[in-house]
Formats: structure tokens, sequence, C-alpha cells
């Protein structure tokens, strides 16, 4: 037996940023991304003893919620070297109800690691990873994980990163039997028999040459792997048209070339559980995926004009600047994790945050390890550090060199889509209760908290049930706050039926001076940026001063984004101030703004249609079951597109309606007897058929069942 300590990489360690890789985990919940990462840190010796998420003492999953649930909830970040390399390793949720934490960890990635089961393939939530992956152009690997579970296919799960996600996945591993029977991989570029030693620690392995059977396959899959890559290395590409000799290093170049320009994706196999295959996955972060180096400048503006683009290169001598990408609001300060793009980040300094234009003091800066930490003076360009005790600096500010500002892209969020009324059963606890809000709206961007004017009720909303219980319970346990929760209620929109003209007359008279304005606006229900306000100022003439158009258009922003009577915010409009007019002595800028404001409200006069949010939803069931969870699915207003065979499994795919699915986990456990289930994740607002619409409209509840 040849035990290996260190399997080869043919990119060596230099100085610098080249030895820096700043990655996440992501995958479907249940893939097993937590235990990837509970692996990585005891085989890079980072942890002397593995904790297991279903037994709650995962290191990364440090939150009471989290051990409770054997689920990620908040993404942890923490660091670790393997041969010679930095790696800054950031484990994210895979729970579409947290794809906040998914969203700006992706953000301030260079790479990532892609979890799938080998049984599932791709579920619901790799597609939504994925796609935000994309959207932030992070080169990624896929590890196929659970290769030892009963119905692992390693071909199945690959051509389903194909078939449903479009992707060009290229295996450099082919995996050495299935489930029980997984015993190792053939490494693809070396042509060598990697065989798993079961020593419990995933540092040792045995290495031999293939034998005749095994090789006979190998070739297979290796001249697959070279047939994708050849085009990204000109001299490869010669030698494997002459089918000429390839050497290693020319597969390596390859390979990292093809990965970085998200071209490929390099697939490997394992079992993290028993410690499979996670060295040489770690193998491949170092070999294909970016350093700082390798990823393009990060973009921003001129603080003072958006049209202005800038730059700043992954640079220690560049003016230094860093995004704040997730705070955690603690008693000694709010924990804000950022990650540097330029510069070196000094404790001591004092840098802009070009949103509020006030200067933050960087007074202790540290690294993190899950819920460990340790104090550092600097952290250069490419790293992920933690700052405690910035005063007004929230997810997804820049902080940036006074004398050289910029303002980085920002990371965007989706709209909530349930809420329910919070209380607390005392009201004495009513201040503490705000406090309590308060401090998690600064953690959770996709967490929103109002308090009704009408009523005084305080309405809480987010992603999902999930994602709200998760929030109340931490009021109890966190906070000591015993609260009473109203019925989950569903996030509507409303958009204009069809477009108008209006005019609104805002005139006061009662004695000295009167208020007047008179505003002629053209409203269009249309497809804007975003799903926006437009304002168009059309004013020709003078018949509205000048000094008030910008009034006329801010109070149409405030009944656009209020609701105007309805309470719910509009989508898609747009409001052209084509006429009115003023009085030399009675004409004001407050007139003129709520002359706006009644000109929107006259044009929601039986224009109002109510838009709900539909949800992609994914059931997983045995057959037996497969007729009464379609039928159940139907009378929820849902449409299902697919019914796809996974092994012994049917797997349903439908779009529904998520005031239809509140408390559907229980109903599923009951129709299938606890042997299916399903995951859920936003896919767009639609239309709300109108006899629901007119009764939400006039005041009235409605029913699940209706």
């Amino acid at each position: 037996m040849t035990l290996k300590t260190v399997s080869p990489n043919l990119s060596k360690p230099k100085a610098g940023l080249h030895s820096h890789r700043n990655i996440g985990i992501m995958a479907h919940i249940d893939a097993g991304k937590t235990t990837v990462t509970e692996r990585i840190l005891f085989l890079t010796e980072k942890i002397h003893k593995t904790g297991e998420v279903h037994d709650g003492a995962a290191t990364m999953d440090y939150l009471e919620e989290e051990q409770k649930r054997g689920i990620t909830i908040a993404s942890a970040a923490t660091s670790c070297e393997w041969n010679g390399y930095s790696v800054n390793i950031i484990d994210t949720p895979g729970h579409v109800d947290f794809t906040a934490e998914v969203e700006r960890s992706l953000r301030v990635l260079d790479g990532c690691i892609a979890v799938f089961d080998a049984v599932s393939g791709v579920e619901a939530q790799s597609e939504t990873v994925w796609r935000q992956a994309d959207r932030y152009k992070v080169p990624r690997i896929c590890f196929i994980n659970k290769m030892d579970r009963v119905g692992a296919d390693f071909d199945a799960a690959v051509d389903s990163i194909v078939q449903r996600l479009g992707a060009n996945p290229v295996a450099i591993q082919m995996p050495v039997g299935a489930e029980k029977d997984f015993r190792g991989v053939v490494d693809l570029v070396r042509m060598k028999l990697l065989t798993f030693v079961d020593d419990e620690t995933g540092r040792s392995y045995d290495e031999t040459d293939l034998t005749p059977e095994l090789k006979e396959e190998a070739d297979m899959y290796r001249h697959k792997m070279l047939e994708s890559i050849a085009e990204f290395d000109d001299e490869m590409l010669d030698l494997f048209l002459e089918d000429g000799e390839i050497s290693e290093e020319m597969v390596y170049r390859a390979l990292r070339a093809g990965t970085l320009s998200m071209a490929i994706t390099p697939v490997l196999a394992g079992s993290a559980l028993k410690h499979k295959g996670v060295r040489f996955m770690l193998d491949a972060v170092i070999d294909v995926l970016p350093s700082p180096l390798d990823v393009p400048p990060v973009v921003g503006t001129d603080i003072h004009d958006e049209t202005i683009k800038l730059t700043r290169p992954a640079d220690i001598t560049a003016p230094v600047s860093v995004m704040a990408f997730k705070t955690i609001a603690e008693a000694t300060g709010d924990l804000t994790f950022v990650r540097v793009y330029s510069g070196v980040l000094e404790k001591g300094s004092r840098l802009l945050n070009p949103r509020t234009g006030k200067y933050e003091r960087i007074s202790r800066l540290m690294k993190v390890h899950a819920n460990k930490r340790e104090m550092v003076d600097t952290s250069p360009a490419g790293e992920i550090a933690a700052v405690i005790g910035l005063k007004n600096t929230i997810t997804g500010d820049t902080l940036c060199d006074p004398d050289n500002p910029i303002a980085l892209d920002k990371i965007t969020f989706p709209d909530t889509v349930i809420s329910v009324s919070v209380e607390p059963k005392t009201s004495g606890d009513r201040d503490k209760l705000s406090e309590a809000i308060a401090k998690i709206v600064r953690e959770d961007p996709t967490f929103r908290a109002q308090t009704v004017e009408r009523t005084g009720q305080l309405i809480i909303s987010g992603m999902g049930e999930l994602h709200l219980e998760v929030v109340v319970n931490r009021l109890k346990s966190e906070f000591k706050l015993e609260v009473m929760t109203g019925r989950p209620k569903v996030a509507y929109k409303q958009r204009l039926h069809q477009g108008l003209e209006t005019e609104a007359r805002f005139v006061r008279q009662s004695g000295g001076r009167g208020q007047f304005a008179v505003a002629r606006v053209r409203f269009e229900a249309v497809e804007t940026v975003d799903g926006g306000f437009e304002f168009v100022d059309e004013i020709k003439g003078g018949s509205v001063p000048r000094e008030y158009i910008s009034n006329v258009g801010a109070g149409l922003a405030e009944v656009f984004k209020s609701g105007g009577r309805t309470g719910y915010p509009f989508v898609n409009v747009r409001a052209a101030l084509y006429d009115g007019k003023a009085h030399d002595v009675d004409s004001s800028e407050l007139a003129f703004h709520n002359a706006g404001m009644l000109a929107f409200r006259q044009a929601m006069v039986d224009n109002i249609i109510l838009l709900e949010p539909y949800m992609k939803v994914e059931v997983r069931v045995p057959e037996e079951y497969l007729g009464s969870v379609v039928g159940d699915l139907n009378s929820r207003r849902g449409e299902v597109s697919e019914v796809d065979s996974q092994g012994d499994l049917r797997v349903v795919r439908s779009t529904v309606p998520i005031a239809e699915m509140f408390a559907y986990s229980s109903a599923l456990r009951g129709a299938t007897q606890g042997r299916g289930s399903f995951s859920m994740e936003f896919q767009e607002y639609r239309d709300l058929p109108k006899a629901i619409s007119n009764k939400i409209l006039a005041g009235g509840e409605v029913d699940e069942e209706d």
C-alpha cells in the first residue's frame, strides 16, 4: 500500500494573492454542504474532531436554531491552509428561505464548490444557487457527494447537471464502485487508481496503476474529458488532434483556463460523511479555482456621478475598498464581515461610506473561524475579515479611501413573500421587542418589519414560513421574549389595470395664504426597470414651475411605495407629468407633493389588479402516492409541469401560489405516511383571480381553501 499524505498539485504556491482562495460551498438542502466543510476543516487540521450535522455538533452550524433543526441558517466563515495555500471558506444555507445568505456570499467569493447528492442529482434549490453563481460570474467545481448511498448514480447526477442547469460538466474523476461498494476514484488526469483507506481521517489513500478492466473504461472517460478541454490550450489541442502524448501540466492548464472562463465545470466524486474524496476536491480548489488575481477588478461607480464606472484591482498598493456583506448584531457592537477588494484594510483607519456620506473607524479587525475570533492589525486585498463596532454600515455598503472614493456595485435581494403579525404577551416588552426586531433587520436583508399606523400592529415579513418561524424562535430563545403571532399572510403586490390620465387639484383656502397645485398626469402600466416606478417630466411652457416638478414626482413615488388605500406596493408604473397649473402666491412644494399623491390615488379607482407570489414546488414521493399528491397540488391552484422518475421515487414539479402552500409540510406528511418530501422557492408574481382579488380589496379574509 502506498500511503499518500499530500496528493500532487501542479500549481505551486506563490507569494501573495496567488496562494489565496476565497470559496463558498453551495447546494440544495441536505446535499451535504456543512459535512463537506467539516471534513475540510478536519483534513486541514483546523479542527481535531468532526462534529455531525445530524447530531447538532457541526462546527459551522453554531447557532442554536441550526443545531436544533440540523440545517444551516446563517452563512459562516472560516479559513484553513492546504499545501501552502490559504483558503477562506463560506458555508451557505441550502434552504430557499435563507437565499439571502447565499446571495451575499456569492457576491464576495471568487470560486465555489457545488455539492450534489449522488442519488438526487440536481434538485430545486440546486438550480437557484447555480443561477445565483452564474449571475455573479463565480467559477465552480462540482462534488457528487454521498456516492455510498443506496441508489447513487454518478453518470445520472452529471447528466442532470447538463439537463437541468444547461451547464458543461467535465468529469476529472471516474468513481470506482457505488453504494456500499464505492471504494475509490480514477484520477483521469494522471490515470491512477486512488483507493480510499478506511482510517477514518481521510488523510491517507492507496495509489496504484489501473487494472486492464478499469483502464478500458477510464480511457473513455479521459477521452471525453480531453475533448471537452482541448480548446482551452492551443498546444494541447494540436496534440489531441494528432493523438499525441498530453502531459499532466497541459491538462491542468486547460482545465484551469476552461473553469476560469466558466465554459466548463470540473466534476469530482466522493462521500464526505465517510471522509472519501474530500482531499482530492481540495486539490481541485487549488488547481482550477481562481485566486483573487484571476478574477477581473471589482467594478463600482463614481460617488458623484453614477454614469462614471471605476474599477479597483486586487492590489495592496491600490486605494483601499471593501464591501460589507454580512452583519451580526451583538451587545458589544455589530460584527460586520467584509471582503477587502483592494489596498490594505488597517486597524485604526478611517474610511468613507458612500451611501451615508459618513466616516467609519476600523477600531477592531479580526479573522473569524465560525464563532471563534483572532484579532489582526491588517487585512490585505483578497482577504475576508470582520470588523467590530461600525456605526452606520449595513449589508451591501462600500467602505473606501476618502481620497479615492468608489461605490461598489450593490448586492440585490429578493422581495419578501409572506408576513405575520407579532406582538409581545406583556405590554412592558414592547420596547424590548422593537430593539430585538431592529437587530434582526440589521442582520438579515430579506427580513422586513413595519408598524401599521392605523392599528399599531407590528408586521414582520420574510421569504417563507420557516424563515419567520426561525425569527420568532430567536425572539423567544435569544432575546427571552414571549410573543404571539397572527396567521401567515401573503405579500401581495398590485399593478394598474390600464393606463389613463388624471387631473389632481389640490386647492385649500382658509384665510391668509392657501395651497394651490394642479397636476395632470398620464399613467402607463408598462414593464419598467426592476418593476419599479418611472417619473417622466413632459412639462413645456412652464405650466408647472421647474422647482415644483420633482415634488410631484416624490408624491407619486410615495403612493407607489406605500400602495395607497390597499397598502400593497405597486409594480411597473410609468407616470408622466404633462401639464398643470400654479398660483403665484399659494403654490408650494407641499401643495405639488400632495397633488402628485392625489393623482396616483385617482388613477387607482376601479383600476387595480392584485398580484400574488407563485412558488416553484418540487415534491418527491413513492409511486403509490403520486396520484394523491398531483391531485392535491391541482386543488391548490397548482400547475404540474413535469413528473420524473428518480430511482424508486417520482419527482413532481409544479408552480403553486404561496397562499395555497401554508402548512403544506404537515399535509404532505399525512398524505404519504411521512415518506414524501418537498422543496419550494419563489418563481414569479402573477395576477390574482378576480374573485379572490375582490374579496381582499373589500377587506375580507381569504381562507386557504378559497
